[in-house]
């Protein structure tokens, strides 16, 4: 097993497209005649619990919550940095949903970026709506954590990014 893998008890780390969460356990489990070790994992936002077998942890993305000079990169990225999108909606929904998949925090502020760019020339469908409020959820809560501070705050600070280059967050939407 790789060293970056190698997660204890209360660690912060990020399950990509679920969000932030805590290392709560590590146990094992008997699988017929093999032992496999389970980080059990409390997702923040939904208090989910999930085990994520050691085994799989690096294919379901699992990592460390993002350091201070990468939340730093994030903030510039959303202040001054181009953001470009695939004209054809199809295509442009399957890249932003890799980027999501791949479970950077860099490429989640891309989608983000690409997405509230085309917000401010149309609307955007119900699924692109749903896609930047997901893009927006998860870079606020992990960047809050990676600072130690509380979301708004952060949304405060990714806002004013945003406005350097004349973007805003649009209302989230509420409905299921």
């Amino acid at each position: 097993m790789s060293a970056n893998l190698d997660f204890q008890i209360g660690d912060k780390v990020v399950y990509p497209n679920h969000g932030v969460g805590v290392i709560e356990q590590i146990s094992s489990r008997t699988v017929g005649a093999n032992v496999e070790r389970f980080y059990l994992l409390k997702i923040k936002a939904s208090s989910l619990k999930v085990m994520i077998p050691f085994s799989n942890a690096g294919n379901v993305g699992l990592r460390r919550v993002v350091k201070n000079g990468e939340v730093q990169k994030i903030i510039d990225f959303l202040s001054s940095g181009d953001a470009e999108s695939n004209a054809d909606w199809k295509d442009r929904f399957k890249e932003n949903s890799d980027k999501m998949r791949a479970g950077t925090l860099f490429e989640t502020a891309i989608v983000l970026k690409s997405l509230l760019v085309l917000h401010h020339a149309k609307p955007l469908s119900f699924r692109e709506k749903k896609m930047l409020d997901r893009a927006r959820y998860l870079l606020v809560s992990e960047l809050a954590m990676s600072r130690n501070i509380d979301e708004p705050a952060m949304e405060d600070i990714l806002s004013k990014a945003l406005a350097k280059c004349k973007l805003k967050f649009p209302e989230i939407t509420t409905e299921a």
